[in-house]
């Protein structure tokens, strides 16, 4: 039996299609809101505003602020204080992973409702209550936790998302394709086999995965062409609300483990080399550390087409990060076996498997 389970299932509203932007009057209007912050980014903003076309409705004052472009306790210490000074009762964010990450933690710390409106679709931020964190130099920090909170609505529209840098869709698809390989060991074990909930995740983190290898390269080229096909629609979806669900349903048990840690630890420790990658590259090759880690190699073989055709790492070496130092090695493994997450997967882990998976996969890659 599993006690303790956090289950957030996501925002309390979701709307993907066209016009669904139109719709947050109706939300304003059931938290009775009339300062309104709206955080957003540049470029993204300069595309959606004309989305949101009440951005002069007597009914609201209106304040803006544009974030730093790092989700960080910083960025967050900022928007508390606009909030204080004026009376802010509803915050919108529009943008990417980090901005909808930094609004839901300043939501959670200032204890003021808030909506997001993705403007890209590259990882799960708008729709789970968490937010990961950096410094303002974009070295990773960790990550809050607010279970206790979730955005009051997330609306977009896929003329707005398709709008975006197809390197960051790409990206997405890696993320959400982590999904299936962080969690099937997991799942898999017997004395989770009659869990509802985790089996909810499991087949969620099923849907994931085959939307991905089954649609994802017509999307990208759909995005290409700026065509809103039902494969880019369904994919963008899979990316940024689906795939939330994953870690909503199953808590700890499905939201992440080795792909996220490496993730992490590149980002804590060699940030100057992995900063130039966005979270979901860097993801895709962490989903190869942890078939290292466990030994799965034939599905790295399976993958690595695809691997091929995106774009995305397969190795540290691919990346300009390996060879490392020992030093860096070691905080890196430390770093890793400090993970509860990792010590889930039903395998021998300490820090010499650790290592040892990192060296053998830079190895086996580099044989191929």
């Amino acid at each position: 039996m599993i006690d303790n389970m956090k289950v957030k299932v996501g925002p309390q509203v979701y709307r993907y299609d066209e016009g669904a932007i139109d719709f947050i009057p109706e939300m304003l209007a059931e938290y009775k809101a009339k300062n309104i912050l709206i955080v957003h980014g540049t470029i993204s903003w300069e595309k959606a505003q004309k989305y949101f076309k009440f951005l002069d409705d007597e009914r609201y004052n209106m304040f803006y602020h544009q974030y730093t472009g790092e989700c960080s306790y910083y960025g967050a210490g900022l928007i508390k204080d606009i909030v204080e000074r004026e009376a802010i009762d509803f915050i919108i964010g529009v943008g990417g992973g980090k901005l909808t990450d930094l609004v839901g933690y300043s939501g959670h710390v200032t204890n003021t409702p808030y909506g997001v409106v993705p403007t890209l679709a590259s990882n799960c931020a708008p729709w789970t209550p968490l937010s990961v964190m950096y410094k303002e130099s974009g070295e990773s920090e960790g990550k809050s936790e607010h279970y206790l909170r979730q955005a009051a609505f997330l609306l977009t529209c896929p003329s707005l998302v398709i709008d975006s840098p197809v390197r960051y869709f790409v990206a997405g698809i890696a993320d959400t394709l982590a999904k299936w390989y962080e969690s099937d060991l997991i799942l898999n074990q017997d004395e989770l086999s009659d869990v509802p909930f985790l089996q909810l995740a499991k087949f969620t983190t099923e849907l994931c995965k085959n939307v991905i290898l089954k649609d994802s390269d017509k999307a990208i080229e759909d995005m290409k062409q700026g065509v809103v096909s039902e494969e880019f629609k369904n994919v963008s979806e899979i990316i940024f609300a689906v795939s939330g669900l994953v870690g909503g349903l199953g808590d700890k048990y499905a939201r992440n483990a080795a792909a996220h840690a490496v993730h992490d630890g590149l980002g804590k420790y060699l940030s100057e080399k992995s900063h130039k990658y966005i979270h979901g590259e860097i993801v895709a090759y962490g989903i190869f550390y942890q078939l290292a880690l466990e030994e799965r190699w034939e599905l790295i073989d399976e993958l690595l087409p695809l691997y091929e055709r995106l774009g995305l790492p397969t190795s540290l070496k691919s990346m300009d990060i390996y060879p490392i130092s020992d030093e860096d090695l070691d905080n890196l493994v430390d770093f890793i076996d400090s993970k509860e997450k990792v010590h889930l997967i039903p395998i021998e882990i300490n820090k010499d498997v650790l290592r040892e998976a990192i060296v053998k996969l830079e190895e086996y890659m580099e044989n191929r």
